[in-house]
């Protein structure tokens, strides 16, 4: 059979079977009563379109603007609408419940139809389709002829077959009429319940909600819009739903919905065999096409259903066309989305003018908000491409979201957004091209290396004219290395000097800041990328953000300790093992941290139990005599508050633990860049001048940041008055109490450059005492460089001590919220390392002093009494005598 065109004396009309549907205004049948239309001309071909949803109206907005209706001399048009209304919009359905009406949501402007001629039947839907003579049959009994048939029949709500899914109290969530059955059953309902965790299911739960209904959405699969998210942006959109107030269950079916005496719906069975008490049950499980009509003329359908058609949107017969989410495109997908149904439309009306389309696939990116929350997709979101790679920022806690997946070649391929869809537009247009920034770039928060990225010179063309006062382009300027450079040789920029700002964006950055050899990234930039990309080991950072030639390798003794510290810090958050002696780990950590102990001069150790607030019962103190008795152990009060046990060999090391762990010691950390000690004075309880409980304190806050791993190490100390016995303005953090409750101070230490702390809060309470320090402390570790001492850190930050209070006091740059989250992940996730050690057998392996013979002894480490104790042979260990010179210039042996 030839193709059909629009050329009406290569047409024919087919004679009606039937006498032709009456007008509109007239017919019995509920056709919406218009004004009257312009005929076809005489002879003319006839295109009935059956259905009137978004895509069959753009379709006729289509053959208008090709001049193939009526009213420009082309064919006849006959629409047959199954709804009482014309097309609406459905992607704003759910407006419907902010007093959006009908009409307002209409897509067809009022004088349409009758401006174009178009004959449009609503309320009349096609029940059957004679291929043979060529004829659409309605329900009202009007029967059509047609040259053409368009198939835009659309979807319908799939309804999973389970028990009493018919019961009162169930509903779909497709059309205007769904949602005001829905409207108005909530209005003696509770309870809902929301069968699929999709785009509309989650609309739909948006609606229940706000109809005040206690709202549950139950999906089947493991996350929410499964289809559109990967397992990070489900995790994302479901704590902020979650917070929201909606109840989510994931990974659970719908078994049965059960009904009370009367038939109506009185709850749900799940497949888990938990069971949900509801009142209403709204089915969004997704849709299925459109095809019985197809279907019973015997037009080719898929396997899983969809009406078959090529890239002119034909199907089997060439008369007949199929359209949006009814049809089975050429690349074998049924699309359930607008935008490709529209993109059909426009090939299907190329095709019936003469002309020659082709619909081969469309990109299913998408942008929406549902229940408030921002969430994107594009290209190829889920991976699934060859060698396709993953970037990701995750802010689970703030329900931001963002993946980027690119090639091996740096070629964007498509992405996830949540929470924050505001580069949806740039990253969009960038999918299919190399990125011209490195894509965390694209995905992390300002600040933290991300940010807009401007675009506009980097996509210049070499040929263009920077400065147009002396004619010079952007290849001659990038021809050289530096504004001054560009200025003299070109003379660019020396002219009205409109251009200087795009020179400067031209020019290469200066040289990085990078932490090493290994990385060209600062420490704090390290763990925004361990923290957003929640990466786990060395390995992945170095290959994936690492310099290209240090890629592949073992990194150096720089960089090493650093990951290892910022994956230990972040280890709770980010699900890495929090035991830093774990895998590959245990290869990052300095000395002291290798063993778990200070490695003192003579190859010896030392021990340092944790006595928090520097309290300790005669019991404990009696167990470590024992230990440094027993052991012959070298034993010295520390500035900290604590007992500090000298010269224990490696392979002794998990004996001694093991008998202060049984007393109710843990690790006192002295070994790491964490927190050391709390110091506290003895406070009210006993000094007579004390005006608040400062051991009772200072063990609080040592027990809550015990083991906390930071950029160097971390002192602290409680004074119960402002005589200050317990020196807190020397700490990192000191804390001193008032009449009105305590004074925090930061930034102050001892050693060789001593600084006093500056007060950055004041009569505070105990929550909001330890709410500042908790933000305080993670604003540091964040923002800190290697090695960097509180103090350091402050004077070097820029803003200073005002800055600082204005995070981490005023919330200034939002972060408080996450600051505190993250402390609390710690405090979550604490976990003594000397115990975590002594529990496994594998662990405990490491500590031998000789790997080929674990139970001999290093017989270097030698002691020789002193004073009643120990302390190291040092004639063993120093060779030759060194001259030594004095103070007062002799020479000394």
């Amino acid at each position: 059979m030839p193709e059909p065109t629009f050329d009406p004396s290569a047409m024919a009309a087919h004679p009606s079977d039937a006498a032709p549907a009456a007008a509109p205004d007239a017919a019995p049948d509920g056709g919406r009563a218009r004004a009257a239309v312009p005929d076809a001309p005489a002879g003319a071909p006839t295109i009935v379109v059956v259905g009137h949803g978004m895509v069959g109206q753009r379709f006729l907005e289509e053959l208008a603007e090709r001049g193939l209706t009526p009213a420009a001399g082309g064919a006849r048009v006959v629409v047959l609408c199954e709804e009482p209304r014309p097309a609406y919009d459905r992607v704003r359905l759910s407006s419907y419940f902010d007093g959006r009406g009908p009409d307002d949501l209409s897509l067809v402007e009022p004088d349409f139809m009758a401006r174009h001629g178009i004959e449009l039947r609503v309320g009349d839907p096609a029940t059957a389709v004679d291929r043979a003579g060529r004829t659409v049959t309605a329900r009202s009994g009007a029967v059509f002829p047609y040259d053409t048939l368009v198939l835009a029949t659309g979807s319908y709500p799939y309804v999973p077959p389970v028990p009493g899914r018919d019961a009162r109290g169930c509903f779909v969530y497709r059309t205007i009429e769904d949602l005001r059955a829905i409207e108005a059953y909530a209005k003696g309902a509770a309870t809902g319940a929301v069968v699929g965790g999709g785009l509309l299911g989650l609309e739909a739960a948006g609606a229940l909600k706000g109809l005040g209904l206690a709202t549950h959405v139950v999906e089947f699969a493991p996350r929410l819009m499964p289809v559109q998210v990967d397992e990070g942006g489900g995790a994302a959109l479901l704590r902020t739903i979650q917070d929201m107030g909606l109840a989510v269950h994931t990974g659970v079916g719908t078994r049965e919905v059960t009904v009370d005496g009367s038939g109506a719906v009185s709850g749900m069975a799940l497949s888990d065999g938990s069971s949900l008490a509801v009142d209403l049950v709204v089915f969004s499980a997704g849709v299925r096409p459109r095809d019985e009509l197809a279907r019973e003329c015997g037009l080719a359908l898929g396997e899983r259903g969809g009406i078959v058609v090529d890239e002119e949107c034909r199907t089997s017969d060439p008369a007949v066309f199929a359209i949006g989410e009814c049809a089975l495109a050429a690349d074998g997908r049924v699309y359930g989305l607008v935008a490709p149904g529209y993109e059909m439309a426009r090939t299907a009306a190329e095709a019936v003018e003469g002309g020659r389309s082709a619909f081969t696939g469309a990109d299913l990116s998408t942008k929406l908000k549902l229940l408030g929350v921002d969430v994107a997709s594009f290209g190829d979101a889920h991976g699934a491409s060859e060698g396709a790679l993953d970037v990701v920022y995750s802010d689970a806690r703030s329900g931001i979201y963002k993946k980027l997946v690119v090639g091996p070649d740096g070629t964007l391929l498509g992405g996830v957004l949540v929470g924050d869809a505001e580069s949806y537009g740039t990253l969009r247009s960038l999918t299919g091209s190399v990125l011209p920034v490195a894509p965390e770039e694209l995905v992390l928060p300002a600040g933290a290396g991300g940010g807009p990225v401007e675009l506009g010179p980097a996509a210049l063309p070499d040929e263009a004219v920077v400065c147009s006062c002396h004619n010079v382009t952007k290849g001659a300027i990038c021809a050289h290395g530096s504004l001054p450079e560009v200025k003299k040789c070109t003379k660019a920029g020396t002219g009205c000097g409109s251009c200087l700002k795009l020179i400067g964006q031209l020019m290469p950055p200066p040289a990085d800041a990078g932490l090493c050899g290994c990385f060209p990234h600062s420490r704090s930039e390290l763990y925004e990328i361990v923290r957003t990309l929640r990466i786990t080991s060395f390995a992945a950072l170095l290959d994936g953000h690492g310099r290209e030639e240090a890629r592949g390798g073992d990194g150096c003794e720089v960089c090493k300790p650093v990951v290892g510290s910022v994956i230990a810090s972040l280890a709770p958050t980010v699900g890495a093992s929090g035991y830093v002696l774990d895998g590959e780990q245990a290869a990052l950590q300095d000395t002291n941290d290798h063993f778990l102990a200070n490695l003192q001069r003579n190859g010896s150790y030392s021990i340092v139990p944790r006595i928090p607030g520097g309290e300790i019962t005669p019991e404990k103190l009696i167990v470590i005599g024992e230990v440094a008795r027993d052991f012959g152990l070298y034993t010295k009060i520390t500035g900290g508050q604590r007992i500090d046990l000298f010269g224990a060999r490696v392979d002794q090391l998990p004996l001694i633990w093991s008998r202060l762990v049984d007393a109710g010691f843990e690790s006192g950390h002295a070994y790491g860049k964490s927190l050391r000690t709390v110091k506290s004075c003895v406070g009210r309880t006993w000094c007579r001048y004390g005006v608040q409980d400062s051991v009772r304190m200072a063990i609080d806050l040592e027990l809550r940041y015990r083991g906390l791993r930071a950029p160097h190490k971390l002192k602290s100390a409680v004074s119960g008055c402002a005589r200050e016995c317990a020196e807190a303005r020397g700490k990192d953090f000191g804390i001193i109490a008032t009449a009105q409750g305590w004074n925090l101070y930061v930034g102050g230490n001892g050693g060789a450059a001593p600084r006093h702390a500056d007060l950055l809060a004041q009569d505070l309470s105990d929550a909001e005492l330890v709410r500042l320090i908790d933000r305080f402390l993670m604003f540091y570790i964040r923002t800190a460089d290697r090695l960097e001492r509180t103090s350091a850190w402050l004077e070097r930050i820029d803003g200073g001590l005002d800055h600082v209070r204005d995070v981490v006091v005023h919330d200034s740059l939002g972060l408080c919220g996450e600051l505190e989250r993250l402390m609390a992940d710690h405090v979550a996730g604490y976990r003594d390392e000397w115990a975590e050690t002594l529990n496994d057998p594998d662990r405990l392996r490491r500590f031998v002093s000789f790997v080929n013979a674990p139970d001999a002894p290093d017989p270097s480490v030698r002691f020789v009494p002193e004073r009643d104790q120990v302390k190291p042979d040092l004639e063993l260990l120093a060779g030759p005598v060194l001259a030594v010179r004095t103070l007062e210039g002799t020479v000394s042996r």
